[in-house]
């Protein structure tokens, strides 16, 4: 395996998309890199929003996960699948009849500048661990299989990488994202689906062979019918389409795409759209990783696991082309999480916390000298995360992801239901305090869960156990009243320009 050219590969690839940002951002001002001038193309979104859900924790960790749970992550899928439904008619209107540039500016009119800024910080903590996490398995794989062979330290290739990131994102923000994502999810899917065209073909299998294959050694289980057990079935569907609701329809990042699409029947489109695409991909990815343990069984190789698939893709026993496709793939799958988040990230700060577009005093050259710091700081608070995780690697963060939007999403999804599904006004002053008692109630629970609740254990559910706690909580703590009312549809109050 020839070292030097899988890295000029990166840099070449990395020079694609600094020349889309300097094309994309031609022009560019704040409302550009918030909202993309509310101008994207809803199909444009729907496809690119692909590589930003699945990144590279599904491309590496989804495929992993088959030897020892079969098929089981489906079982969240279908979840996500409901989830999407949810977002495109109960969220997305509402976004839009708001006309929202933050979708946490609704809480602020619904609960309050409290409620606010609370809502919007559990953003950018799941946010930036979600993020990070990601960025720091491709950074481990690229540092393993690649960087270690120039003598390149885990540290410096991070630093580049953020760096990297931070060039193609600080001025274009969501208007270049939006097209810098769809090419690296077609590079992702094409890379996906000719390694499993490759596999097949090795191992002389066809779809119904392959199927069979997988059956025998048990790889295609699907349902978990055990209800004591954290993977039942309808657990799991719960907890995925709870999950999508959090981590999509309640999420700066995901949402900030959604509506720069121009109107409401488009961002609709977009998301029904790629709901179906969504559910797709993660079958494929599954179906790639009963290909990958049936031909390591077959070659001997004895990798499982986050490993499994970069062990198998970077063996020199294989043709250098796959090497080069899973590469691609990998990379093409971290960056449109990475750069996203860190535009959504930038977005939220500037927008819910420094109460930036409320202050008129601020010139455009103002506003984004402020919005360049926070892009910077946040890029290097990503760096430190990596860091961090480094240290708390157990060979399946995928599972460490679920977790994470289980205890940091939770009160986000408490907060927003109770503004959507209650007219009753809630102290401000004690929102901060329900949101941090919930999770930790939820910690202190999933240690004790089945010797507290007889053999029960908690699963993918427990993001719905925490926003549940979370959210009686704010009803033992709110009166009845007048709740506050939405204001007018943004087509008859326009926005101001950030």
């Amino acid at each position: 395996m020839n070292s030097a050219i899988l890295l000029t590969v990166i840099l070449c690839y990395f020079g694609l998309l600094l020349g889309i940002a300097f094309y994309t951002s031609r022009h560019s001002n704040n409302e550009s890199f918030f909202i993309g001038n509310r101008n994207s193309k809803w199909w444009l979104v729907a496809f690119g929003m692909i590589g930003t859900s699945l990144s590279g924790m599904t491309f590496i960790s989804v495929p992993g996960t088959v030897g020892k749970a079969g098929f089981d992550y489906f079982q969240v899928v279908i979840g996500y699948w409901l989830g999407y439904f949810v977002v495109a008619f109960v969220l997305l209107p509402l976004y839009y009849k708001m006309g929202l540039t933050s979708i946490y500016t609704y809480l602020d009119k619904r609960l309050g500048p409290t409620a606010y800024k609370t809502g919007a910080l559990f953003f950018i903590l799941s946010r930036t661990l979600g993020a990070t996490l990601r960025l720091y398995l491709v950074i481990k794989v690229l540092q393993l299989f690649v960087l270690t062979s120039f003598g390149i330290p885990f540290e410096f290739t991070a630093i580049i990488i953020l760096g990297l990131i931070l060039l193609y994102t600080f001025r274009g923000g969501v208007k270049t994202i939006v097209w810098t994502d769809t090419l690296q999810t077609t590079f992702m899917l094409l890379a996906l689906l000719i390694c499993v065209g490759y596999i097949m073909n090795v191992l002389h299998l066809n779809i119904s062979s392959t199927w069979t294959a997988m059956q025998d050694k048990g790889y295609t289980k699907l349902l978990t019918t055990d209800p004591m057990k954290p993977n039942f079935f309808l657990k799991q569907i719960l907890g995925g389409a709870f999950i999508t609701i959090a981590m999509t329809g309640l999420d700066q990042e995901m949402m900030q795409k959604n509506i720069s699409v121009s109107n409401l029947k488009d961002s609709k489109k977009n998301m029904i759209t790629f709901c179906f695409i969504m559910v797709a991909a993660n079958f494929v990815f599954l179906l790639l990783g009963g290909l990958l343990y049936l031909y390591a069984g077959a070659k001997g190789i004895t990798a499982t696991g986050d490993n499994l698939f970069p062990t198998i893709a970077m063996s020199s026993a294989l043709p250098f082309y796959i090497t080069l496709c899973f590469l691609i793939g990998l990379i093409s799958a971290v960056f449109p999480s990475a750069d996203g988040a860190l535009t959504a990230l930038t977005s939220s700060f500037c927008i819910d916390i420094l109460r930036m577009k409320e202050k008129t005093g601020y010139t455009e050259k103002q506003r984004s000298r402020t919005r360049l710091i926070v892009h910077n700081v946040f890029a290097v608070v990503f760096l430190i995360c990596i860091f961090l995780f480094r240290q708390f690697d157990n060979g399946s963060l995928i599972d460490i992801l679920l977790k994470i939007a289980s205890y940091t999403y939770g009160p986000l999804l408490a907060l927003f239901a109770f503004g959507i599904f209650t007219k009753r006004r809630i102290k401000n002053e004690l929102v901060p305090l329900i949101c941090v008692i919930a999770p930790v109630v939820c910690y202190v629970l999933k240690q004790h869960d089945a010797e507290w609740l007889g053999g029960y254990h908690i699963g993918t559910e427990l993001l719905i156990i925490n926003a549940g706690i979370a959210f009686i909580l704010m009803l033992a703590c709110s009166k009845t009243g007048n709740a506050v009312t939405h204001p007018e549809p943004a087509t008859q109050k326009v926005m101001q320009p950030l």
